[in-house]
């Protein structure tokens, strides 16, 4: 068994090039779990209004919210209001994004596999236009 204490892991800033807005990530387990596991994980908090880029997963992806209030949306789809306590399951290969609303933080637990070493692959960012879009949808 290993056991990661909390606090022994430092926070990271969401890196510019995959995240608008103040992104912080806090590692679970993070780099994967030694083989023949292959997942990772970590709490990652979005200030109001800040967001992930596009992206997919190679063998999809799992969001537990654990605070506040933010958005999700997919490919040709309509954002979606997500809430602490709420799990969202998103399929291989399936483009979508996920943050904040403009007024409210929002935490969640981003549980993924890799293939091949990869868990995530990034796409365009999301842009204002895109994301204020769930506002007029009154979300």
């Amino acid at each position: 068994m290993e056991l990661k204490r909390a606090g022994s892991q430092p926070s990271q800033k969401g890196p510019e090039a995959y995240f608008t807005g103040t992104v912080r990530i806090d590692p679970l387990n993070v780099p994967p779990a030694p083989a023949p596991a292959r997942h990772s994980c970590a709490a990652v908090t979005f200030e109001p209004g800040a967001r992930s880029a596009w992206h997919t997963h190679p063998l999809g992806q799992t969001l537990v919210v654990t605070a506040g209030c933010g958005w999700t949306q997919c490919e040709g789809e309509d954002i979606v209001e997500i809430r602490a306590g709420d799990v969202i399951w998103c399929p291989p290969g399936h483009k979508h994004w996920h943050g904040a609303s403009p007024t409210t933080a929002m935490t969640h637990i981003a549980i993924q596999e890799a293939l091949d070493g990869q868990n995530v692959i990034w796409l365009e960012k999301v842009t204002d236009e895109e994301y204020l879009a769930g506002v007029a949808g009154n979300h």
